[in-house]
């Protein structure tokens, strides 16, 4: 039987692939956004926020804050990447959301399996107009070229199998056709680029829609899928150790350290009821990423916190930015 050794929670935020000295580039994109999503539901551009905050952030969005607070991260990781070597699982869940990466609103599912041999990221296409930041972080994101990572087709059918007994209709993928026209994107090629080491450990990508009206789960059916998810894994035959990976989150593109706080104190305590409740006005554009959390807390919900890090990274005065959340379960 299949057995889950590990869960893990990790922020993919473009930052975390930058240096600190460099957080300023991407937050020059900020100052242009004229859509930047608030939890109370409401949208709103940079001047519109900057002028109800009255730049309060000023003295958290500087050169010395991002340098010092790139390094806490970038030590979280570290940390993280160790107790999965340690854990040394012969494969790995990866629950993410596909940003018209593999999917296009021509199709997409509200949760999806991908069972195919091959993992094939989508490269990411970089002009003179393109961000100055962007070459880097798309290597980070292992999005700089076709890469391809090994999936784990005989598991991955098993869970999308289990799934469907179990009443959790999910769709299924066997196979990424052209990866420069689509392919997998950046909550996957974070995880592997950034958390195993080089090692080549096969993945099944589960995509939750967290993005894209008008099929998104709420928060309740996430914790639904996660319990779901868990059963299936330990209902396979597979004799495989299993870590479990919930990428992306928290709060962004606006940080909500409220929200955020409310978040992690659930996931530490393992309180699936505040999970379950959370509002779904609060939890559009990045921060719909926190359902990837919501999925992996129903999964491991037996399972202990080792240790969480929680660091709110507001990259200029009006307090955009993205609150990262790095945690650990065994």
């Amino acid at each position: 039987m299949a057995r889950i050794v590990m869960g893990i929670g990790t922020s993919h935020s473009p930052l975390l692939t930058l240096e600190g000295s460099r957080w300023e580039e991407r937050a020059a994109d900020d100052y242009r956004n004229r859509r930047l999503n608030l939890s109370d539901g409401r949208w709103v551009s940079y001047d519109q926020l900057a002028a109800e905050v009255k730049n309060r952030y000023a003295s958290v969005s500087t050169s010395e804050q991002f340098v010092a607070k790139a390094k806490l991260c970038q030590s979280a990781l570290d940390r993280m990447a160790a107790n999965l070597a340690e854990a040394a699982p012969d494969v790995v869940v990866i629950i993410g959301d596909d940003q018209n990466e593999l999917f296009s609103s021509s199709n997409m599912p509200a949760v999806s399996i991908f069972y195919g041999h091959e993992v094939a990221m989508h490269p990411r296409k970089i002009n003179g107009a393109s961000p100055s930041w962007l070459p880097t972080v798309a290597k980070g994101y292992a999005m700089d070229d076709a890469h391809v990572f090994p999936g784990a087709p005989e598991f991955s059918l098993d869970l999308i199998k289990g799934l469907i007994e179990r009443n959790i209709d999910v769709g299924a993928a066997a196979k990424v056709d052209d990866p420069h026209n689509a392919g997998f994107g950046h909550a996957y090629g974070f995880v592997v680029r950034r958390l195993f080491a080089g090692k080549a450990i096969p993945i099944v990508p589960v995509l939750l829609n967290t993005y894209y009206p008008p099929n998104v789960p709420t928060p309740a059916r996430c914790y639904d899928i996660g319990r779901n998810l868990r059963s299936a894994i330990e209902g396979s035959s597979a004799d495989l150790r299993v870590a479990i990976v919930a990428s992306g989150g928290l709060s962004h593109f606006v940080v909500d350290e409220q929200l955020d706080r409310q978040v992690v104190g659930a996931l530490v305590k393992g309180d699936g009821e505040a999970l379950r409740s959370l509002p779904i006005c609060a939890l559009n554009a990045g921060s719909s990423e926190i359902r990837n959390w919501i999925v992996l807390a129903a999964a491991i919900e037996n399972m202990k916190n080792r240790w969480f890090e929680y660091q709110p990274l507001v990259r200029t005065p009006a307090g955009t930015g993205i609150g990262v959340g790095f945690g650990v379960w065994s």
